[in-house]
This record gives C-alpha cells, sequence and structure tokens, in this order.
C-alpha cells in the first residue's frame, strides 16, 4: 500500500470517530497537515483506578500503515505496568507482525492489518484495567501492581489522575 492509500484511510478513520465518536476516547490530528500524527485523549474508565483521569497520548503512524502498526506514546504522566516511564505504550496488537523471536507472543496476538484508530485505542483502554504483567514495559510498576495494588500501586496511579485532571485542556 502506498503512502498515499495510507493516509486515505487514515483520513477515513479519522472522519468516521468524528461522525461516530467512541465512548472512552477522542481522537484527532497533532497538524492538520499531518495525517500520519495524531493526539489522543482516553478517558480514565469508570471502575478503575484509572477513573476520572484525561490521558493524552500520540499515535504515529508509519507510511506503510496499516501493513505496520503506530506508535503510541503517553504525554501525561502514567504509572501502569505496560507503559515504559517514557510513556510509550507496549501492548501486544502494536508490536510488529509475525512470530515473536522472544516467544512471549502468538502471531495472531500482534499487529494485523484490520486494527484500526478505534480498535487501537479500545484495546488500551481494555489494557489499563488489566494489565500484563508477565511481560512489563514498566517493572517498577508491575511490581507495584503484584506485591502493593492496594497501597503504592494505587496511590501512584491516583497521583497521575490528578495531575491529568490539572493539564487536561492545556
Amino acid at each position: 500500500m502506498s503512502e498515499q492509500q495510507a493516509a486515505l484511510l487514515l483520513r477515513k478513520q479519522l472522519n468516521d470517530l468524528n461522525k461516530n465518536p467512541v465512548q472512552g476516547f477522542s481522537a484527532g490530528l497533532i497538524d492538520d497537515d499531518d495525517i500520519f500524527k495524531w493526539e489522543v485523549l482516553i478517558i480514565g474508565t469508570q471502575d478503575t483506578l484509572y477513573e476520572g483521569g484525561f490521558f493524552k497520548a500520540h499515535l504515529i503512524f508509519p507510511k506503510e500503515y496499516p501493513h505496520r502498526p503506530p506508535k503510541m506514546k503517553f504525554i501525561t504522566d502514567i504509572w501502569h505496568p505496560n507503559v515504559d516511564k517514557n510513556g510509550d505504550v507496549c501492548i501486544s496488537i502494536l508490536h510488529e507482525p509475525g512470530e515473536d523471536k522472544y516467544g512471549y507472543e502468538r502471531a495472531s496476538e500482534r499487529w494485523v492489518p484490520v486494527h484500526t484508530v478505534e480498535t487501537i485505542l479500545l484495546s488500551v483502554i481494555s489494557m489499563l484495567a488489566d494489565p500484563n504483567d508477565e511481560s512489563p514495559a514498566n517493572v517498577d510498576a508491575a511490581k507495584d501492581w503484584r506485591e502493593d495494588y492496594h497501597g503504592e500501586f494505587k496511590r501512584k496511579v491516583q497521583r497521575c489522575v490528578r495531575k491529568s485532571q490539572e493539564t487536561a485542556f492545556d
């Protein structure tokens, strides 16, 4: 697929999200002149530790989209086992297609071209509520999740939620 076709597909997905918003997030372009760079706002899901939070992230799409996955990075601080300390999201569906050379994931769990911005963000929202602490991007958060969920993990997440509320609309 050419860069032009990738741009058309992304434009269609953006238009679809604008016409039919999905509960839990909003998405738009960082710069109206670059369809490959999106900003998203994930709203913390009710009945999770992230409830009430507004977490900004960037989705950067490769020119080979949808044959290759985008990269996702939280701009808002977030404490989570599957988000590294720089904000990079580590979730199976954003990993390059094919077999995992380390054997942690099946090919069917990794990127496939049928994924859309909507399916990516719904997967990330699901990940927030149910992390994979067996393959963490943030080992310290995974340790807190396993060993002190109701104490240290909860405190750090609540701090991130409060901070996100203060900076959400800057």
